[in-house]
């Protein structure tokens, strides 16, 4: 067996008396600590990038197909389903689905108020599945054949705003000339706790809108595109761009609604500013603490090295002592940081509030990856520490070090 292995097996937990063994923990405790809050900080920060992320595409797709216009109203120019674009996208195996709509502004009639809103018209390729998270009472819309429905769905910011519920009949009156109204039928009411969603959209159909613009029958005005990735959407974005017909125009979600996504990247500013400083006092403690078992050991290495011991088999000694630490405090914070995250992904047991927070529970994110690197960056890290203080090694006088007191 290595001897410095064995020395310092012999004087780390077990093999030492009280004080060293309190030091020990103490090191393995703060190392655990911050290793075990840098998994969770990453957990939460990537759960909630995901959340919002998801919710922003899950209502307009990861991208938008349109017309090109000179206008910067919010209803767009229509453009025919009948489009090069539409049969050249299946060779494009990353795009997952695509789905029609129209926006038209409108004002609600409640009770007592009156509130604008923007309809956004579906049809019948409408992924219900996707949106059906968001849905909180009632059904999704029935969209027929021929013909419509007159059904929308709500926010729930909207209904409680008005006073509406589902089941409820009210008449959506719209600005245009000559001005025209439509009685509809309240059947569904949801929530993404996203104010741009949330305090102006209702979901209606797209059969409609073409019914008061006067559109044909194949005619939209935008097309959203889904795709199996979003993190490959500056490729995904010249791919589709290269079969595009020359009237239309692709639009990144990400710039539609930069100031959610720009947000969404302060954060990371944030929390790698405080996982460095959880690192760096994680490590620190880790350097003193192996200098103060040093001074400890002063007698100790004092003798060994009256024995004939070199400087480095001293030094690997301690080095070794710091590994023990480093070994454990990686395990412990692992389980630690990982157990609550998983806790918290199949309980929930954190609640948020969603008016501040955008949703109901704190998300969690399982980036394998992330939390390697993090593991790997301490490791490294911590061993370059452990060589400051085992340097002071050389500089140990035996004869002082053994009458040290």
């Amino acid at each position: 067996m290595n001897l410095s292995y064995f020395i310092a097996k012999r004087i780390s937990f077990k093999g030492s008396g009280g004080f060293s063994v309190t030091i020990h923990r103490i090191a393995v405790g703060s190392l655990a600590l911050g290793l075990a809050v840098s998994i969770i900080a990453f957990m939460v920060l990537g759960g909630f990038q995901n959340t919002i992320s998801e919710k922003v595409y899950g209502f307009t797709g990861h991208f938008q197909v349109q017309r090109f216009t000179m206008s910067n109203a919010f209803e767009e120019a229509p453009f025919s389903l009948n489009s090069d674009f539409l049969r050249d996208y299946p060779t494009l195996s990353f795009i997952k689905g695509v789905q029609s709509f129209a926006h038209k502004a409108a004002l609600i009639k409640g009770e007592d108020e009156v509130e604008g809103v923007l309809m956004k018209g579906v049809g019948a390729d409408f992924d219900s599945l996707r949106f059906k998270p968001y849905l909180k009472e009632g059904r999704l819309l029935q969209i027929p054949d021929s013909g419509t429905s007159n059904e929308v769905m709500l926010s729930s910011f909207i209904a409680n705003k008005l006073n509406l519920k589902v089941g409820d009949r009210i008449t959506l009156y719209f600005v245009q000339e000559p001005p025209r109204y439509r009685r509809v039928e309240v059947v569904g009411i949801f929530q993404t706790y996203l104010e741009n969603f949330d305090e102006k959209i209702i979901i209606g159909e797209i059969q409609t809108i073409r019914n008061l613009n006067n559109w044909q029958s194949d005619q939209v005005g935008g097309l959203e595109i889904f795709v199996d990735d979003f993190r490959n959407r500056k490729s995904y974005f010249t791919d589709i761009e290269s079969i595009m017909d020359f009237d239309l125009k692709l639009i990144d979600s990400q710039d539609k609604f930069v100031e959610i996504f720009d947000w969404l990247i302060l954060l990371d500013t944030n929390v790698y500013v405080f996982i460095s400083l959880i690192g760096f006092v994680a490590i620190f403690n880790m350097g003193a603490v192996l200098f103060i078992l040093i001074m400890e050991r002063t007698q100790m290495i004092g003798i060994l090295k009256s024995l004939g011991a070199s400087n480095r088999q001293i030094r690997r000694i301690f080095f070794w002592n710091g590994i023990n630490i480093l070994l454990r405090g990686i395990i412990i914070g692992n389980v630690i940081g990982l157990g609550l995250g998983f806790i918290q992904d199949q309980f929930r047991f954190i609640p948020l509030d969603p008016n501040s927070y955008y949703m109901n529970y704190v998300p969690i994110d399982w980036n394998w990856p992330v939390f390697l690197l993090i593991n790997i960056g301490i490791v490294i890290l911590t061993a370059l520490v452990l060589w400051i203080p085992v340097m002071v090694i050389s500089k140990v006088d035996p004869i002082k070090s053994i009458r040290f007191d």
